[in-house]
């Protein structure tokens, strides 16, 4: 199973400045996808701490996404930050310095031009879909914090990232967390492909939890399903889907 990161950049994002909006989009994305989102982690605008996010990140897992901090101004940090923390230097990408020239004219400023400063060894990814193609390093994907422009980008290369989809059932119990809990340990030792989870709420009839059974092994998801039901106590089961 692949498994995924995504690093948010931003003194806004932690300051409550901006809400993020790529996180939530990303988490959706990946589960349709077939990867299992594993870490979404938030940091400020210090190159250190996104090199140091970045380095443990992109070690412990198949891709990261990272969003915001790229651009001209002097906060736009993700590009050093990423770049030390896979170990390479800042270059200038020649390929994306004549994009710049073409769009921007004679007149382009040095910080303009630093849109087009990469990780040494960068992919160009996206194709003709972009007009600014994805910056990807090693398994550092590098994307804007603009939404629209995050979601355009991503989507340039979102197949990249399509495995088997995870298989999903849930089952409806009418009874409190704790009088299924000893229930629920039994399937999961005895399912441990399968994740289980548990959400209790209240609703005007009652406490109600939602189990969730979930796996990319279909035969697994059905057979830890029957076992919990089978297991649950009597009468509580209220709907299944």
């Amino acid at each position: 199973m692949k498994t995924a990161a995504i690093v948010i950049v931003g003194d806004e994002i932690l300051s409550g400045k901006v809400e993020d909006e790529n996180a939530r989009f990303l988490v959706a994305e990946l589960r349709e996808l077939g990867v299992m989102l594993a870490r979404i982690t938030v940091v400020p605008d210090e190159v250190e701490v996104i090199a140091e996010t970045v380095r443990d990140l992109s070690a412990r897992f198949d891709y990261v996404f990272t969003s915001g901090g790229v651009g001209p101004t002097h906060d736009d940090l993700t590009i050093e930050g990423v770049a030390r923390g896979l170990g390479r230097r800042v270059v200038r990408d020649p390929a994306l310095e004549v994009l710049l020239r073409a769009h921007f004219g004679k007149d382009v400023s040095e910080a303009g031009l630093r849109m087009a400063d990469v990780p040494e060894g960068s992919e160009r990814a996206g194709g003709e879909d972009l007009r600014w193609p994805v910056c990807v390093a090693a398994n550092v994907y590098v994307l804007p914090g603009v939404p629209e422009i995050f979601r355009r980008k991503f989507a340039a290369v979102r197949e990249r990232f399509r495995e088997s989809p995870f298989v999903l059932r849930s089952v409806y119990l009418r009874a409190d967390e704790s009088s299924i809990a000893a229930g629920l340990a039994e399937v999961a030792a005895e399912f441990p492909s399968v994740r289980i989870g548990s959400y209790p709420r209240t609703d005007e009839h009652g406490p109600i939890v939602r189990i969730t059974i979930e796996s990319k092994d279909s035969a697994a998801v059905q057979r830890a399903t029957d076992r919990l039901v089978e297991r649950a106590p009597a009468g509580t089961v209220a709907s299944t889907e």
